[in-house]
C-alpha cells in the first residue's frame, strides 16, 4: 500500500509561483507512476501533469507547471509558475503501478487527501 501526502498549498497572487510536494511511503514508490490531479469546486477532476518511472511531463499547463520526481525521497513535486486566476482548485497527487500513464483519475489506485491552492488577483 502507498500513502500519500501533499503539502506547499496555499495563497498566492496570480502571476507568483507555488511548488507542492507530495511525500509517498511504499517500499515500492520508485516504480509507480505519480501524477497530479486539480479540482475546482463544483467542478470535474482534471489531470495536471505526471511522472512515469523515466518521464515527466506537465500537459494541460505546459510550461507553466512542471513535475518532477525523486524516487531517493520518495517525494513529487509541482511547481507552479505565472499562476493564473482560473488554477485555484484542491491539488492532489495519485500513485498507481502500470506500465503506461494515465490522464484519467480511474486509474490511480492511490491518493493523497489535497491540498488547497487560492490564487488572488
Amino acid at each position: 500500500q502507498v500513502q500519500l501526502v501533499e503539502s506547499g498549498g496555499g495563497l498566492v497572487q496570480a502571476g507568483g509561483s507555488l511548488r507542492l510536494s507530495c511525500a509517498a511511503s511504499g517500499r515500492t514508490f520508485s516504480r509507480y507512476n505519480m501524477a497530479w490531479f486539480r479540482q475546482a469546486p463544483g467542478q470535474e477532476r482534471g489531470f495536471v501533469a505526471a511522472c512515469s518511472w523515466t518521464t515527466c511531463y506537465a500537459v494541460s499547463v505546459k510550461g507553466r507547471f512542471t513535475i518532477s520526481k525523486d524516487n531517493a525521497e520518495n517525494t513529487v513535486y509541482l511547481e507552479m509558475n505565472r499562476l493564473k486566476t482560473e488554477d485555484p482548485a484542491v491539488y492532489a497527487c495519485a500513485a498507481e503501478s502500470s506500465t503506461v500513464l494515465s490522464l484519467k483519475g480511474d486509474a490511480y489506485l492511490y491518493w493523497g487527501q489535497g491540498t488547497q491552492v487560492t490564487v488572488s488577483s
